[in-house]
């Protein structure tokens, strides 16, 4: 009965531990944080023996008319219903409605006044610009012509089913639709065009043009959150065969495979078409830039010319188009595929994207498909306009231009460089690998910036700091209250928090796991996992982190928690380094012996004040016999003479550590020894889970230590590198002013 009230008393204790804020549990398991696994998505990450998802395939007739910027389309939509229930009404997106008037995104921005705010800045600038913005929807039918009930709600349309669609059976209807191209400069969009006003010319990047399917799932049914422009897409795989109605002398490049080249280009460019098809070795200009000048300065045609493009098993369609375009291609080898990688972009590119911009393409194709799986798709556009960055299947658009002499600096061509890897890097996160970016913008922005600092550590020399620990310690010491978890909703996340949120912070945080806690081995083959897991499929954050853990066996719970559900950072202060060595004088051994033999211990060495460098020397300690309760029911003994002999001349290290941060982190550890070599030591996370707070640990060297660093080489992204390092500095004195005394 006293065992039981005790382990009450003790049980009670735990609970007031649990609730007091204080207690975090940091190496405790995510347990009913994550969703409970079932059929559809199993305990080890991987998609169940139930998993489904929808599909939605499109037939699109588009038109865009170059003097009015009006663009006027009709859709076919097959969908079908994969789900294990019926259904009654769809969903569709409507993004071109966040310009809409009256849109929720106006009305829950905050704004505020301030004198001589720039004009594009002005918070009210975009109502002066007499910009009608939103589509305008026609009419909506089924497939025999019968209208069909619709509900416009903001940026998402309801559509009635004349019967319920039931499990197996899917539903054809048409849309028809219009609305007015925006520019981008006023309005910052992704899609939208970009005006020439030296020659009269327009460059259109044309996305979310069309009323898209929104994804119906085992997650959480419809997800049909409201598009406010941060929080970006939650897409449904299908086919699309689409046909682009333009000027005759605009060059189109879209999603999916050009169908009819030979009826769009002229021989001479078609030939050059098929050659780039061959060529691997460099990029082969395909409409020349004489031929885009001689374009944009002649008399516009007035003819009419219709591209037409199949793609398939895509979430999304873009398409970008002009008569100013440049374009070039090469193919790519890719395990057993060849995809061709082609830039499109204006003579005010040049040169740097026509040195550049395929090559950047090729370059990311052939990185990630090492990392994940081969890059499945046919063609990869890099297609280049002002200050962009936006992806979507097969296409991106980018930014980076030279200054109008064609001189560059270094950042402009590594920015360039830098967001051409991050955008066609997107096909693979999220377009194959389909994360809903609407709620978790870290799943495709953060997985996809990882990949585009490690492309650029393979094949670049530039800067990779970005998305490296070290590279996010500003961000991760700024203020915790306007700071939100990497776990957090996008939208809800402040606008100029969300680069670090969603990009740098969980970059930085698979960098740390793969380099430190993990190992790029074992890293590499859990990440590569994961991506052939979902590759085609709809993940959720769970399964990501199910995922790493099953195909490693490394407990990560500790990390996910801490890196992503916390906005705690990483400051672990080397608080003391205490010297030891054990004592070889015998008489004094065999007094301590007696004393332990009586049951006296208070012969252990006293611990000296708090010291701040070597100078002391090694404090001399005693190591006596084992007395003999301590051997229990064993029969044999411990060889305390043998242990003794062994520890002779060794220098004994007890190493304070505290935990300042918040963020558990394994301790990476530099000794440097009196003759002047180095060790690295690491120690797992792992030696915080009995007190998160403060650690002790003993180590054992044979040359005598001159300084201890901790994270010597800033790889975990500690905050404060100033309290790392023992011998203490003297106040005032800077990491730099101690690293010039050794």
């Amino acid at each position: 009965m006293k065992k039981i009230l005790v382990t009450g008393f003790a049980l009670l204790c735990i609970t007031a531990m649990a609730q007091d804020k204080k207690w975090e549990g940091k190496f405790e398991q995510l347990g009913q944080t994550l969703p409970t696994p079932n059929s559809y998505r199993s305990s080890s990450g991987a998609p169940g023996p139930n998993y489904w998802q929808q599909r939605a395939d499109y037939d699109i007739d588009v038109e865009l008319n170059d003097e009015t910027q009006v663009v006027t389309g009709k859709e076919s939509i097959t969908y079908f219903n994969n789900a294990p229930e019926p259904m009654k009404y769809l969903w569709l997106q409507l993004d071109q409605n966040n310009l809409s008037n009256g849109n929720m995104t106006d009305k829950t921005e905050n704004s505020s006044v301030r004198d001589s705010v720039p004009t594009r800045w002005f918070p009210l600038a975009s109502t002066t610009y007499n910009y009608e913005g939103g589509f305008k929807i026609k009419s909506v039918k089924d497939a025999t012509g019968k209208d069909l009930p619709f509900l416009v709600n903001y940026t998402m349309m309801r559509v009635d089913l004349p019967t319920v669609l039931k499990t197996g059976e899917k539903f054809t209807f048409k849309v028809e639709w219009s609305y007015v191209e925006k520019d981008r400069l006023k309005f910052g969009e992704r899609g939208g065009y970009e005006y020439f006003p030296e020659d009269g010319n327009y460059l259109y990047t044309e996305a979310q043009w069309f009323p898209r399917m929104c994804v119906f799932d085992d997650y959480e049914g419809w997800q049909n959150k409201q598009f406010l422009g941060q929080g970006e897409f939650a897409l449904t795989f299908g086919n699309y065969r689409v046909r682009i109605t333009v000027p005759s002398d605009h060059v189109v490049g879209a999603s999916g495979v050009l169908q009819n080249a030979k009826a769009v280009l002229t021989p001479a460019q078609f030939e050059r078409f098929e050659t780039a098809k061959k060529t691997f070795d460099k990029p082969v200009v395909i409409v020349t830039q004489e031929e885009a000048v001689a374009k944009e300065k002649g008399t516009h045609s007035t003819k009419k010319s219709t591209w037409e493009f199949y793609a398939e098993n895509v979430r999304d369609f873009a398409f970008a188009t002009s008569r100013k375009f440049i374009w070039d291609a090469m193919a790519v080898k890719v395990g057993d595929k060849t995809p061709l990688a082609e830039s499109l972009y204006p003579k005010e590119g040049n040169p740097l994207w026509g040195k550049e911009s395929t090559m950047a393409v090729k370059n990311t194709l052939e990185i990630y498909s090492q990392r994940t799986f081969d890059y499945p798709y046919p063609v990869a556009y890099s297609v280049h306009t002002a200050n962009q960055g936006m992806e979507y299947p097969m296409i991106c658009f980018n930014g980076g231009r030279p200054k109008a002499d064609g001189t560059y600096s270094q950042r402009t061509y590594e920015g360039m460089v830098g967001v051409i890897i991050h955008e066609v890097g997107h096909n693979f996160f999220p377009m194959i690998v389909n994360s809903d970016e609407r709620q978790w913008g870290w799943m495709d922005e953060g997985l996809n910036s990882f990949l585009e600092r490690e492309t650029k550590r393979e094949r670049y020399k530039v800067d990779i700091s970005w998305g490296s620990p070290k590279g996010m310690t500003r961000y991760m010491k700024g203020d915790k209250n306007m700071m939100r978890p990497i776990m957090w909703t996008s939208d809800n996340v402040p606008g100029r928090d969300y680069g670090g949120n969603a990009y740098g912070k969980p970059a930085a945080a698979l960098t740390l796991l793969r380099e430190t806690v993990m190992g790029p081995e074992l890293f590499d083959k859990a990440f590569k996992e994961y991506a052939q897991r979902w590759a085609f499929k709809q993940p959720k954050p769970a399964d990501f982190f199910r995922t790493m853990e099953d195909a490693s066996a490394v407990d990560l719970d500790w990390f996910w928690r801490g890196w992503f559900y916390t906005v705690d950072n990483v400051d672990v202060e080397l608080d003391e380094v205490k010297w030891f060595k054990v004592k070889s004088d015998k008489s004094d051994l065999e007094n301590k012996n007696v004393k332990a033999s009586k049951g006296d211990l208070s012969a252990s060495a006293k611990a000296k004040s708090k010291t701040t460098d070597f100078s002391q020397g090694a404090q001399e300690i005693s190591v006596i016999d084992t007395p003999e309760r301590f051997n229990g029911e064993f029969k044999n003994k411990i060889n305390d003479a043998e242990v003794r002999a062994k520890l002779q001349g060794k220098n004994l290290y007890e190493l304070t550590l505290k935990n300042k941060g918040g963020l558990v982190t394994p301790i990476i550890i530099e000794w440097t020894f009196a003759d002047g070599t180095k060790e690295i030591e690491k120690i797992p996370a792992e030696i915080w889970r009995i007190n998160e707070n403060e650690v002790k640990k003993v180590f054992m060297k044979d040359k005598e230590v001159t300084n201890v660093t901790i994270d010597p080489n800033d790889d975990s992204g500690d905050t404060n590198l100033d309290d790392n390092s023992f011998p203490k500095k003297a106040s005032g004195e800077s990491k730099f002013d101690m690293l010039k005394k050794k």
